[in-house]
């Protein structure tokens, strides 16, 4: 019973300490978009509605400049699944889940013209026919176009210090009707330029400086997607859906590190690595009723290149021959997926049965080359480096919903997946079989109007990043991987519960806790008698809160104002492999506070903000060092933006005005930590430097 008070006690403080003001004070009505109201829904059966009106004074181009402006909503892009699975993306579009896995419906919300939006729906998951999902849902309902019609953006970005600048970031999208056929076509570039510099010191054992470092780097990537989206809408609704999109790209980093050494040769190190490759995606689905049902099939296509070369060298003062290494992998991965679903209802009863069958593979070729004394790169061996990775798997799902009360509704999944994991490398293989239980119960209980609560218990099995089942060295950090072929993927038990309460002219505020029980969780673990590599430890634990408000000052007379807040606190804990003792989940968040202030300035086209964000992280383990890496500790930003030049919406920005620093704190040991003593302390300290970027958007 005090668990049950306790958790009352904290979802009424998160959704509902000033509901009695919201009930009291209203805004009152403007033809002005600039001051209109700020989003207040209509109220269905179950759902808020949001429509254009709603969204006017932001003057947004795209669904997704819409949906970000839903109050007390967050969005959760889709994690990386085994397969499609179960549904994590919390954003459907017309009702149904994206049959991607390269952006989901958060992508493609951005290539949809906001003329085209007809509505957003906010429903709980547990109301709806989609196993997977948990709180919050938007379903973005778009109309077919009229006209065809395009949007455009272009995103440049300068920085003060170290970086290049950037001139090739933005999209283009074009979307049309031809007869029962929509269709979508997209061009996009995510590129970024990134950049730090500064000092460094390596101290000894004994905390005496020894090295003094004067560090440079800076990060070039170009990700260029063409793409295209085509519904075909036959008759007797049935829908079929053609996804397309193929994206080569292009990764350059550059790190110059000048050191003296007091009582020691001073040395510069160059480090350099490439990436260039490219991914392509085809997918598709189909629904058509079927024997008083829906049968819907869908499959997967996926296929990523990704080369990758590291060189760094070092050059001494004195003369000494240049020392240095390179480490090459050509890694090939693909993904193939067919699935079927068929859904049915029974009075009030929704039903479906679900069966999946997903099939990845990874070829990589590794090699590690070291310079010798003529100034040549010599290969020398890499145990374990070279291999592949496979694993097909099958599920099947049966998921069961309907309606308790007027105000209560339940969803239950029920089944599981068999798998079959085979690894193999230069120096060995291994193949093993798994069965594991899967499934979910959800609970939706909207009480009023401006309250509702969702829970929702899930076991989840997790997905693994092949590249760890295989040796691998790391030459910027001077780490190694020695591979390991007996990975399994990580289990969890999740439970979550979250309230949303409206409140009113004054906002919404929802407030979500969150329990996670992992078996054999992924972190860093000892292989032989010296070596270390991804691995996984038998139980861990994640458990928090995460809190997010919209907060108009409109009933205070500061017309056109927001803020929205976000807070995220979060503990962890497993057994560390080499001590025994319990310590968090290596790199894990531990909290973040975000405030997003924006003000559209009344009787006019002028609307400016600013964000503040702090984050900080739990330490991340290796066996032979602990450190943490980050930036901070806070970020300031600012923008100002006009929504009509010629047609235009223009906007500028600076951030980092509080000089938020690249910074890595870490201890390494000449061997395993709990066994060997420390060899040195590494402290960073490298200038980032004020970012200023804009963006031009409008619509043709």
């Amino acid at each position: 019973m005090l668990v049950l008070r306790s958790v009352r006690v904290v979802l009424l403080a998160g959704t509902g300490f000033v509901g009695g003001a919201a009930m009291a004070q209203t805004t009152p009505p403007s033809s002005d978009p600039a001051v209109a109201p700020a989003p207040q829904p209509a109220v269905a059966p179950g759902k808020k509605i949001y429509t254009a009106t709603d969204f006017a004074r932001f003057a947004p181009r795209n669904a997704l400049d819409m949906l970000r402006q839903v109050p007390g909503f967050i969005i959760r892009e889709a994690a990386q699944e085994r397969g499609f699975g179960q549904a994590s993306e919390n954003v459907l579009l017309n009702g149904e889940r994206v049959s991607n896995k390269s952006g989901g419906a958060v992508a493609e919300l951005q290539k949809i013209s906001a003329s085209n939006v007809e509505r957003i729906e906010i429903v709980d998951a547990a109301t709806l026919e989609i196993a997977g999902l948990t709180g919050q849902v938007a379903n973005v309902i778009v109309k077919a176009a009229k006209n065809a019609s395009g949007q455009f953006s272009w995103r440049p970005e300068f920085r003060a210090h170290y970086s290049d600048p950037i001139f090739t970031r933005g999209d283009v999208s074009y979307s049309g009707t031809r007869g029962r056929l929509d269709y979508t076509l997209g061009l996009d570039s995510q590129g970024s330029r990134s950049a730090a510099g500064g000092p460094t010191t390596i101290f000894d054992p004994d905390n005496e400086p020894f090295e003094f470092r004067d560090d440079a780097w800076h990060h070039n990537s170009d990700r260029p997607k063409v793409s295209g989206r085509f519904t075909y809408r036959a008759a007797q609704s049935s829908v079929g859906n053609l996804n397309l999109a193929y994206s080569p790209y292009w990764n350059r980093y550059f790190e110059t590190s000048k050191r003296e050494r007091p009582s020691g040769v001073d040395r510069v190190r160059e480090t350099r690595d490439r990436t260039s490759g490219f991914n392509y995606e085809v997918g598709g689905d189909y629904a058509f009723p079927l024997i008083g049902g829906m049968l819907k099939l869908i499959g997967l296509r996926k296929f990523d290149h990704e080369p990758y070369r590291s060189t760094s060298v070092f050059t001494f003062e004195d003369g000494s021959p240049d020392q240095g290494g390179r480490f090459e992998r050509d890694g090939r991965s693909g993904e193939w997926i067919g699935r079927t679903e068929y859904s049915w209802k029974l009075g009030r009863n929704d039903f479906q049965l679900s069966a999946e069958g997903a099939f990845n593979k990874l070829d990589s070729t590794t090699r590690l080359f070291e310079l010798n004394e003529a100034g040549t790169f010599e290969e020398i061996p890499l145990p374990g480096g070279t291999g592949r990775v496979q694993e097909d798997r099958y599920e099947v799902l049966g998921t069961f919903g309907r309606p308790l009360s007027d105000v209560l509704n339940l969803q239950l999944t029920a089944g599981g997946e068999y798998s079959r994991l085979s690894s193999s490398s230069d120096v060995a293989s291994l193949s093993r079989k798994f069965f594991r239980p899967k499934g979910s119960l959800s609970l939706a209980w909207k009480p009023r109007d401006d309250f509702d609560l969702s829970f929702k218990v899930r076991r989840r099995v997790g997905q693994l990043n092949f590249y760890d089942f295989l040796a691998s060295v790391n030459l910027t950090d001077d780490r190694e991987n020695a591979g390991n072929l007996e990975l399994v993927p990580p289990q969890s038990w999740e439970v979550d519960l979250e309230g949303t309460k409206k409140l009113g002219a004054w906002g919404t505020t929802s407030l979500r806790l969150f329990h996670r029980r992992f078996d054999d969780i992924v972190d860093i673990i000892p292989i032989g008698a010296t070596g270390q590599s991804p691995g996984n430890i038998d139980r861990a634990v994640r458990y928090g809160l995460e809190w997010k408000g919209t907060w108009l000052f409109d009933p205070i007379g500061w017309r056109g104002a927001k803020l929205d807040t976000y807070v995220l606190f979060q503990r962890s804990r497993l057994q560390d492999p080499l001590t025994g003792e319990h310590r968090p989940i290596s790199n894990t968040q531990v909290r973040a506070f975000e405030l997003k202030l924006r003000h559209d300035i009344p009787n006019s086209k002028w609307a400016w903000g600013s964000g503040f964000f702090n984050s900080w992280s739990s330490k991340a383990y290796r066996l032979t060092e602990v450190g943490r890496q980050w930036e901070g500790p806070y970020w300031l930003d600012a923008f100002v933006e006009h929504k009509d030049v010629m047609g235009l919406t223009v906007r500028a920005s600076v951030s980092n005005l509080l000089n938020a620093r690249s910074r890595w704190d870490r201890e390494v040991y000449s061997g395993f930590r709990n066994a060997h003593p420390l060899l040195f302390t590494e402290r960073r300290n490298r200038l980032i430097g004020p970012v200023f970027s804009m963006s031009v958007r409008g619509n043709f």
